[in-house]
């Protein structure tokens, strides 16, 4: 292509653009939220270690002084994997802020 030939763009073509950029930039920080890798992970392995409590055995009991931990530790990390993914959405990423020039 020659020197001539470059294209110009109108200010509502880099206004489009930039909010694309932005919508796209919001959507990546919403997906990237730790808030949600946290509770998800948490949620995860909490019902896995809340059905090991469910099925131990009375000798796994007894080893932990009577306590089922696993059930109270699967309790404890649904809890807090439940926080994390409330306050994700209560509290969901707020877009980026608009610059003034």
């Amino acid at each position: 292509m020659s020197e001539n030939s470059e294209h110009h763009y109108t200010e509502d073509e880099i206004a489009r653009e930039v909010t694309e950029l932005e919508a796209k930039s919001a959507t990546a920080a919403r997906i990237f939220d730790l808030r949600r890798i946290i509770g998800g992970l948490f949620v995860v392995y909490g019902v896995i270690v809340t059905i090991a409590g469910i099925t131990d055995s009375r000798s796994a009991i007894d080893k932990a002084q009577g306590v089922n931990i696993n059930l109270w530790t699967g309790i404890g990390m649904l809890a807090l994997g439940a926080f994390f993914l409330v306050w994700l959405k209560l509290r969901p990423t707020a877009p980026p802020q608009e610059r003034e020039e």
